[in-house]
């Protein structure tokens, strides 16, 4: 999918946060305050995520670290359900979420994104919907995400990362997958 410009959803006090095209995906864009050290961003507020209308309280936080050409996905979890608050905070990801929902109006359909460690952006994922990633830059990527519910074995699953009704455009010619990821089934099958 091509670059697009996202209408604005809504401008927060530390961040903008913008809806794309699959709803409740939200990308949120900190400000970046810098100077002669660097740079310093609050990526978010439990006060600025209800004004989005996002959960504020996370039940677990993740940290994958990936070399470069990983694929990681596609992933979600169904009992319970489960959001995801993506952040790459080294590296840069192309980060993928599809609709996986039969009965969604916009059910097969995906949104990509780059997210980098210089834009300091995350990506809201409700639950119901799936999600991948994979390292782009030729550097080692460290993703951070914070979900709404714990994992519970058992109650995850996945999607084949190459699914041809997808059509994902995966900027990664040769991926790296884990044994799991390479039997995922066809969204077709799920």
């Amino acid at each position: 999918m091509g670059r697009r410009t996202w209408p604005l959803l809504t401008r927060i006090h530390t961040v903008t946060v913008v809806e794309l095209a699959l709803p409740g995906v939200k990308l949120l864009t900190p400000t970046l305050h810098r100077d002669h050290r660097g740079h310093f961003a609050e990526l978010f507020t439990a006060a600025e995520l209800e004004a989005a209308g996002l959960p504020s309280r996370f039940a677990q936080a993740n940290l994958s670290h990936s070399l470069p050409g990983v694929v990681r996905g596609l992933h979600y979890q169904d009992d319970p359900p489960q959001g995801k608050l993506v952040s790459c905070v080294a590296g840069s990801i192309f980060d993928v979420v599809a609709d996986i929902n039969p009965e969604s109006e916009t059910y097969a359909r995906h949104v990509a994104v780059e997210l980098d460690a210089s834009t300091r952006q995350s990506l809201w994922i409700p639950a119901g919907y799936a999600h991948g990633f994979a390292v782009i830059g030729g550097h080692e990527a460290t993703v951070l995400y914070y979900v709404d519910a714990s994992y519970r074995p058992g109650s995850e699953g996945g999607i084949a990362w190459n699914d041809p009704t997808l059509a994902i455009a995966w900027p990664v010619k040769e991926p790296i997958l884990s044994d799991r990821d390479q039997k995922h089934p066809l969204l077709k099958s799920v």
